[in-house]
């Protein structure tokens, strides 16, 4: 395999994750997650439940979120339903999609991610805690 593919992690709807993910890789979630998550490009399905915070480079939001969300290129889908502040660099917010929450405009947002997550492997369970369950 060549050195220079783009490498992406992708969390099935059947998945519910309980802790931090730290991923630098891309990383789609259609599954559930309860804890924060750091990658470099994120994609949420429809389906998908995260109760956490995020920090990404870019992140394209089409589900359920309780919590904040940083990220550099920030797209907010019809479909969307996010409650927490938002910062952002570059936005777009689709007809439909909802957000109760502060938006915060910032120049380097979702930077972080890049110090918090580089040495690890591309996709790391940071915290595990026994499943209590997760409305989805």
């Amino acid at each position: 395999m060549a050195s220079n593919t783009t490498t992406f992690s992708v969390l099935g709807a059947d998945v519910i994750v309980t802790g931090n993910i730290a991923s630098t890789v891309d990383l789609h979630i259609d599954g559930c997650v309860e804890g924060d998550l750091k990658c470099a490009n994120f994609v949420q399905g429809e389906g998908s439940a995260i109760k956490g915070a995020i920090i990404a480079e870019t992140a394209r939001i089409a589900g359920t979120v309780e919590g904040s969300i940083e990220a550099r290129d920030l797209v907010i889908q019809r479909t969307a339903r996010i409650t927490g502040d938002v910062v952002y660099q570059n936005l777009t917010i689709e007809n439909g999609g909802k957000v109760e929450g502060k938006f915060s405009h910032r120049r380097n947002a979702g930077e972080r991610r890049a110090e918090n997550a580089a040495g690890k492997t591309p996709l790391e369970l940071v915290a595990d805690e026994p499943s209590q369950g997760m409305a989805g």
